[in-house]
Order: structure tokens, then C-alpha cells, then sequence
């Protein structure tokens, strides 16, 4: 049984289909992303998974406990940290006495490991606090008690670069250790660094389930090449390529025109090409070796164009759903 257990939960408002038919299993010491923009559905599956919400309709375990049994919850929580987003905090108290309680409640066995990595201003009141200052509390009010589990929604909002990236830096130790993480999230390149596997949620319901690197890979490359002589419209063509530009580069002025608008009359004696290609490198490579090139550039597709290729147009469509793409 896996540490989180998901089997089409929903969670419906009226008419609004918060969450629809979810299924996904978290395993224990990986991370895992929760992946989607605002308004996904991301936090309401969080907050039904841990018992604060009841679920529509299907099911959930958190470390072999139903979530809607709440005296099973409570105990499973002893194992659990969690982390909401836009995490609340008595304002009159101090981070020390936040910290004081929860370790009272829950234990804090690596308070002072924590508190030396993040270092909140322990002894100002939560009202003086910073955004960030209120992240860093609590990220460690969500680890100090060594859980077998931990839960963060947004986990490094608010915090600047070089505290996202000690974060980031944390959290891979702790998969080391054998800690399992979930995390919602809409930042990209944390998701990224960070993840073993993901999931994809768009309006309550679930696109996809998968590791990282495969779904890099399914994404496709990012192919730059500067070519000698001029390109024809169906020189790079198959259901492969994506998002086809081509360039010319005249042989006189130097000036770049878009191909359709170039003279036809003037020879171009170079040709940039770009596109998005999703088959396998090595016909990419065969394909490229027969042009006179000039320079060559392939790379991954960055994280956001995945996205977009599965979150798609501004009606909501996929890109598979469109047929452009083949994912």
C-alpha cells in the first residue's frame, strides 16, 4: 500500500466540480508534485486527503488511514507534517512560542537542526513577520517532529531565491533519509529540481501521472539550427515536429525576413529553424545530417512548455486534445 492511496475522490460545490474522479498513489520516500495552476483543485484534494473536508464522492488513505475516519486521522497525524498555504500563526505570539507549543503537542526532536538551516527570528512577534519569515516557521513547525510523512501546499512562497534553493536542497536530503514528500505546487523549476514523479491537475480533474524525466521526454527538445542554403517548407516535416519557423537570412544585407515574406528571387544563404521535436533524438540527428549546418543547438524543453502542452489554449484544450502534439 502506498503512503497516500487516492481512488476517484471528488469534491463537488453545487454545481462546482472542485475535484473530479482523482486517483493517483504516493509511495513511500519519493517526492511527489502536485502539479497545476490556481484554482486546479490542488489544495481542496490536500484538505480532503488530511480530513478537513468530506469528500463527494470516492476515497483516500493517508498512511493506511481513511480519511474521512476521523479518530484514524488523528492518530495517522502524529506521523504527518503539514504545511497550508499561506500558513496562520497566533499574530501576538512570537515564533518561539509557536514553536514551543507545537513541539508540545506534537514533538520537536529536530527543532535546533531546523531552526539553524531556516533561522526565523524567533524572538519577534508572528504580527512582525515577514512572508517568507512566516514560510521558514512553518517549514519547521511541519518537520520538527522527524514525520514519516509531510504534506506543503506552495511550500516556498514568499521565500527569496537563495532560501528556495536551501529548501529545495532539504528536501532531496530528506527523500535521502527515507521521508516521503507531497507537495502542491505552481512553480515549475522547483517542481523540477525536486520531484521524482508528478501530477498534473486542470479543473479538478487528473492529465497525467508520471516521472519527471519521462515527462520531460514526452515534452520534446528544443531544436535551434542555422542551415546553408534555403530550407524548403517540409524540410523538417512528420507528426514529430511542432511549432515549425523558418528564417532566411539574405545574402546581402544580412536582413532576417520571415520565409513566406522573403523575396523569392534572392538567393539566402542561410536558414534558421526552430521547432519543438518529440520523436527519438537519434532520427532527429539522421534527419539534421543531411542539411549543410551551420550550428546546431538541442535542449530540454523547459518545464513550462510542458505545462502548456498539457494545459493547452485559452478554451481549455490540450494539445493533444487539438492533435498538435504527441503526447
Amino acid at each position: 500500500m502506498g503512503v497516500i492511496e487516492v481512488s476517484d475522490l471528488s469534491k463537488h460545490y453545487g454545481d462546482v466540480r472542485a475535484v473530479d474522479g482523482v486517483s493517483f498513489t504516493v509511495d513511500a520516500g519519493e517526492v511527489f508534485g502536485f502539479l497545476g495552476p490556481n484554482g486546479a483543485g490542488k489544495t481542496t484534494t490536500i484538505r480532503t486527503l488530511l480530513g478537513f473536508l468530506e469528500p463527494t464522492d470516492g476515497s483516500g488513505t493517508v498512511l493506511g488511514s481513511d480519511c474521512t475516519d476521523e479518530p484514524a486521522m488523528i492518530e495517522a497525524k502524529r506521523s504527518i507534517g503539514y504545511l497550508p498555504a499561506n500558513p496562520a500563526f497566533e499574530e501576538s505570539a512570537t515564533g518561539r512560542e509557536i514553536l514551543d507549543l507545537h513541539g508540545s503537542i506534537k514533538g520537536e526532536s529536530r527543532r535546533a537542526e531546523l531552526l539553524e538551516l531556516f533561522d526565523p527570528p524567533l524572538d519577534r512577534r508572528v504580527r512582525e513577520y515577514s512572508s517568507g519569515n512566516k514560510q521558514k516557521l512553518g517549514i519547521i513547525q511541519s518537520f520538527m517532529h522527524d514525520p514519516e510523512l509531510v504534506v506543503m501546499d506552495e511550500p516556498t512562497s514568499g521565500l527569496d531565491p537563495l532560501m528556495q534553493q536551501r529548501f529545495n536542497e532539504f528536501v532531496r536530503e530528506e527523500r535521502d533519509r527515507g521521508t516521503t514528500v507531497f507537495f502542491s505546487s505552481h512553480v515549475l523549476s522547483e517542481v523540477r529540481r525536486v520531484c521524482d514523479r508528478v501530477a498534473i491537475l486542470r479543473n479538478g480533474k487528473l492529465v497525467t501521472t508520471e516521472k519527471i524525466e519521462s515527462l520531460l521526454d514526452r515534452s520534446g527538445k528544443f531544436v535551434h539550427a542555422r542551415i546553408r542554403g534555403r530550407v524548403g517548407a517540409d524540410a523538417f516535416d512528420g507528426s514529430a515536429v511542432h511549432d515549425l519557423e523558418r528564417v532566411v537570412v539574405d545574402d546581402e544585407d544580412g536582413d532576417r525576413d520571415a520565409i513566406d515574406g522573403a523575396d523569392g528571387g534572392e538567393l539566402a544563404t542561410v536558414t534558421e529553424v526552430r521547432f519543438t521535436y518529440t520523436g527519438d533524438v537519434n532520427d532527429l540527428l539522421t534527419s539534421l545530417a543531411n542539411h549543410d549546418l551551420l550550428d546546431l543547438d538541442i535542449e530540454e524543453a523547459p518545464l513550462e512548455e510542458v505545462f502548456m502542452r498539457f494545459y493547452g489554449a485559452e478554451d481549455g484544450s490540450t494539445a493533444e486534445e487539438r492533435g498538435d502534439a504527441d503526447v
